[in-house]
């Protein structure tokens, strides 16, 4: 353990002076390409910005509005025969849009049910095992230029989607909740 805690702590300066010495040897300007490089990403950072302002407000409005909750009272019962904790829905809906609103989703149940409930096991793998579909491609796409991204969408859906069963399934079975 303490050998890796040694290289970890080396590994970056080490990174970085053997692309100071690839500079060199090669003449190239690292410090002008290091400034360009600074000045392109402030610039896509600006050209983001409108995207990800209206996630943010997307996600803010269906939270506020009582929406996610509206949701989950309907879809109770069939989650419930299902045997998926209607408590997730919330999660499944907004895993897809949002990492942190999500991650306050995981926060939210595991300090109201406890870190040991069942839902709060399932939402912790499905927070580990899902993305962010429609931030990636808002974002990256976005930045891009790419404009005609429905089948992007579709395969990204229904990866979340497949993730947060198999989620479902694969803790029901290894924190023993169907037996």
């Amino acid at each position: 353990m303490a050998a890796i805690q040694l290289a970890s702590g080396f590994f970056l300066p080490t990174l970085i002076l053997i692309i100071l010495i690839t500079a060199l040897c090669t003449r190239t300007d690292a410090f002008g390409a290091f400034v360009e490089g600074g000045k392109e990403g402030l610039q896509l950072s600006i050209a983001l910005l409108p995207y990800l302002l209206g996630m943010l407000v997307a996600i803010s409005v269906l939270r506020a509005s009582g929406i996610l909750d509206l949701m989950t009272g309907f879809f109770s019962p069939v989650l419930e025969k299902l045997m998926i904790p209607s408590e997730l829905l919330p999660l499944f809906l907004t895993r897809p849009i949002s990492g942190s609103a999500s991650l306050g989703i995981v926060a939210e149940l595991t300090n109201s049910l406890g870190p040991d409930h069942m839902a709060s096991k399932i939402a912790a793998v499905v927070q580990g095992s899902t993305d962010t579909t429609l931030y990636i491609l808002t974002v990256y796409f976005g930045a891009v230029g790419i404009r005609k991204m429905g089948r992007a969408l579709t395969v990204g859906l229904l990866a979340d989607f497949t993730g947060m069963i198999a989620a479902v399934m694969i803790s029901a079975w290894y924190f023993g909740f169907f037996s």
